[in-house]
C-alpha cells in the first residue's frame, strides 16, 4: 500500500483498462532503448505478468537476449484538461521470450479489440511473431494515478508514490 492508501489491486485495475506503453530496454552498448508497444495483461487468477507482441527481428528481442532487465511506463494523459500533467505507472522486472502459443499471452491479447487487430496481420508474419513476457519486480513506481485533476495540478510535486505487487501474484 502506498502513503496515499492506494494498492496494487487498484493499480492494476486502472492499467488493465490501457493498451499502450513505452517499453525500454538495454541496448548493446549499455544504452536504454525505448518503444512503444501495445501490452496485455495475464489472466487474473495467472501470476501477475504483462505481455507484448512482437517479432523475433525487432531490436528489443536482439536486446532482451543480451540482457532481460526493461522497465514499462503506462500513461494515463489528461486528453481535456492538458494543463494538467499525464499520470504514470512505472514498471521495473525481467523480460523472458515466449512463443506466441502462449496460453497467457492469447488470452492477454484476446482482452480488448485494439490488441485482438495486432493479431489479424499476414499469416507469414504471424509465424515470426513471439511474446515478451514481463515479470514484474514487487515495488511498482506511480505518478498521480488516483489523484483528481485540481489536487493534481496544485500538488503535482508530491503525486509520487509506490505500491507492492503482493507475493501470491508474483
Amino acid at each position: 500500500m502506498s502513503d496515499r492508501g492506494f494498492t496494487f489491486d487498484f493499480i492494476e485495475k486502472e492499467i488493465r483498462k490501457k493498451t499502450f506503453g513505452v517499453l525500454s530496454v538495454v541496448d548493446a552498448k549499455g544504452r536504454p532503448h525505448s518503444t512503444g508497444i501495445l501490452y496485455g495483461v495475464s489472466p487474473p487468477k495467472s501470476k501477475f505478468a504483462l505481455y507484448i507482441i512482437t517479432e523475433e527481428s525487432y531490436a528489443k528481442v536482439r536486446h532482451i537476449r543480451r540482457n532481460p532487465n526493461v522497465s514499462l511506463v503506462v500513461t494515463f494523459p489528461h486528453y481535456i484538461f492538458r494543463f494538467a500533467p499525464a499520470t504514470y505507472v512505472m514498471f521495473r522486472g525481467m523480460a523472458e521470450l515466449v512463443p506466441f502459443d502462449d496460453s497467457d499471452g492469447q488470452w492477454a491479447f484476446s482482452q480488448k479489440y485494439i490488441l485482438r487487430m495486432s493479431q489479424k496481420v499476414d499469416p507469414e508474419i504471424l509465424k515470426k511473431a513471439l511474446f515478451i513476457k514481463m515479470n514484474p519486480e514487487p515495488t511498482v513506481f506511480c505518478y498521480g494515478v488516483g489523484f483528481g485533476i485540481m489536487e493534481l495540478r496544485s500538488q503535482h510535486i508530491s503525486a509520487d508514490y509506490k505500491v507492492t505487487i503482493p507475493a501470491h501474484k508474483l
